[in-house]
């Protein structure tokens, strides 16, 4: 499941423990631009003992390629061999709003990023000559000539950390296909997802290497069990609204990814309404613009015997993983809610991600 980021941090894992003890996999800790996902997920090492600590994500930009190695090395041997590195592009708003730093060639950024970490957890000597990154950094590029090719001094925990990338562009999804240990999309509609991913999915499967593995299709979605109306409607408008601010309000007009990718679903003409009234300060109207199949469709919410048919479309679809926020009102309800989807999940999905990691470690 995902881990809050505002707020409430230390209650937050407190509770987390409970979840642990329950059975939770993995737990996916965000980072916009918010606190760093770093520390906290530094602290989670040392309060849980089982559950998985993944990023989700760290943009490619704001980090170097050699730190995002040495980070996900270190939080591996804190974690003792628990952590995912989640990487993902982010968009220009944030990268260059935030972080001050050009957003450019996502694709190949990605794919040298990724090719480095690979080398930095080998203890290979760090010399790398790419369209993007150049280590070490010579003369001829700007350097002053004195750079060393050097390695990694501590012996990492695995020599290949699992590595999810988050994307939602077919050019993007396909390298994520080739290229990552597991792929991260975002409002996954299983309906629409073989029109909208299929094709790039396939591409990059048919590159990939055999030694990476089944593919790990990482899913994230909203979570309620309930026979109760009132608070299966409460929990949906917590869905529309969240659809609405990233298909809204996340990204200008004209370059929207969520938008886009609403639109690859078949609601073109809505995600322009949505994104109007948002734009527009007119928040709840862009929330009750968002067509009620996406909210349901991306969403695991209603009765017991419907979350389980709807888990079993995910399965089919091609999903292996579930990252599923729990929205009941009390813990007791969220921590119910993730043992009856665990129960679910494990009847329904193919195989289990957490062995293919683990594999890694030996």
């Amino acid at each position: 499941m995902p881990l809050k980021y505002s707020g409430g941090f230390t209650e937050t894992v407190a509770d987390l423990r409970d979840f642990e003890a329950a059975g939770l996999d993995l737990v996916m800790l965000p980072e916009a631009y918010s606190f760093d996902s770093v520390s906290q997920l530094g602290y989670l090492a040392a309060r849980t003992s089982t559950v998985l600590l993944a990023t989700s994500i760290l943009n490619i930009y704001s980090r170097t390629p050699a730190l995002l190695a040495m980070t996900a090395a270190g939080l591996d041997y804190v974690s003792d061999g628990r952590f995912v590195l989640g990487l993902g592009a982010s968009g220009p708003q944030v990268i260059e709003g935030f972080h001050g730093v050009r957003y450019d060639a996502p694709l190949g950024r990605t794919r040298e990023v990724v090719e480095i970490c690979r080398a930095v957890w080998r203890r290979e000597p760090l010399s790398y000559d790419g369209r993007h990154y150049r280590l070490p950094l010579d003369a001829a590029h700007g350097g002053s000539g004195l750079g060393k090719p050097l390695k990694l001094i501590n012996h990492p925990v695995r020599s290949a950390v699992p590595i999810v990338l988050a994307a939602l562009g077919p050019r993007n999804v396909e390298l994520a296909a080739e290229i990552g240990d597991g792929w991260e999309p975002i409002f996954y509609l299983p309906e629409a997802a073989p029109a909208a991913f299929g094709e790039s999915l396939a591409a990059g499967r048919a590159r990939r290497a055999s030694a990476l593995g089944p593919l790990d299709v990482v899913v994230p979605t909203q979570l309620l069990i309930s026979d109760d109306a009132e608070e299966i409607e409460t929990a949906l408008q917590a869905v529309r609204e969240h659809l609405a601010l990233y298909v809204g309000g996340m990204g200008a007009r004209g370059r929207n990814f969520y938008s886009e990718l609403a639109g690859r679903y078949g609601f073109a003409a809505a995600a322009a309404e949505v994104q109007d009234h948002y734009l527009a300060g007119r928040r709840a109207q862009a929330a009750a613009a968002v067509p009620e199949r996406l909210v349901r469709g991306v969403s695991l919410i209603g009765p017991p015997g419907y979350v389980r048919e709807r888990v079993a479309a995910f399965a089919e679809s091609g999903v292996t993983t579930l990252n599923g926020l729990p929205l009941a009102g009390t813990h007791r309800g969220r921590l119910a809610d993730v043992e009856r989807l665990k129960e679910y999940a494990s009847s329904a999905l193919p195989g289990h991600y957490r062995d293919r990691y683990n594999e890694l470690t030996n």
